[in-house]
């Protein structure tokens, strides 16, 4: 995958550095001097390119004719919204992601400006935050890009409501599948019949309201009764 990133803050920089470990072409688009000269210490000198991202001479030099991915993680909200239109518009980039920096530009950030996904540092970390609170225990490995929708994770304890009991009469909430159970190393694909054993690993997909039924029901008895 051909991509150019437009920012060569930390951002840019991590995201520049993962994608060069897993062979994909990369260019990363600078044009503050302190940031360049950190950035020819740590990634090769034909990655980079000089300029201002929003310019249209700039992003054309970089690659985006032939890029299959543009990303605008500028410090400046103006600027990711211009490169994203540019890179659609005047390159035909197929798919454009964008840094929101101020929450309450947020609105702005959708097809009018030919922003295909906006990431708001923001609001992703706060909503985390208030996650991790209301879960307890239970691990939050991924959220699912469309929907309100993770994949969770959590060890059952002794003196659970759940052991023991076969996975068709828990009365799981329609928001939440149960993906799979780790027992003893192995991965177990259930079925209405498997029933729950202290020390499984369990992996559902679910929503914030199943999440919250799924802990009531891997907590120790004594744990919901408080």
């Amino acid at each position: 995958m051909f991509v150019v990133i437009a920012g060569g803050g930390r951002t840019g920089t991590q995201l520049a550095q993962l994608l060069l470990e897993e062979n994909h072409e990369v260019r990363v688009i600078e044009q503050r001097k302190d940031i360049l000269a950190r950035l020819h210490r740590e990634l090769p000198t034909e990655v980079i390119f000089e300029g201002n991202a929003s310019e249209l001479e700039v992003l054309g030099n970089a690659g985006a004719s032939e890029a299959e991915v543009v990303v605008a993680c500028t410090a400046s909200d103006e600027d990711n919204l211009v490169i994203c239109y540019s890179a659609r518009k005047q390159y035909n980039v197929r798919r454009t992601i964008a840094r929101i920096n101020d929450p309450r530009n947020a609105w702005l950030f959708d097809e009018k400006f030919c922003v295909d996904v906006a990431l708001n540092a923001s609001a992703v970390i706060a909503s985390l935050i208030v996650e991790e609170m209301s879960l307890g225990d239970m691990m939050t490995l991924l959220k699912l890009r469309r929907g309100d929708y993770s994949l969770v994770e959590e060890k059952i304890p002794a003196g659970a409501n759940a052991v023991g009991i076969a996975l068709k009469d828990l009365g799981l909430r329609e928001e939440c599948v149960i993906a799979a159970i780790i027992r003893d190393g192995k991965v177990i694909l259930p079925s209405g019949m498997t029933s729950f054993e202290v020390g499984d690993e369990v992996l559902a997909v679910t929503n914030r309201a199943g999440a919250d039924h799924l802990r009531k029901l891997f907590s120790p008895v004594e744990k919901i009764a408080e």
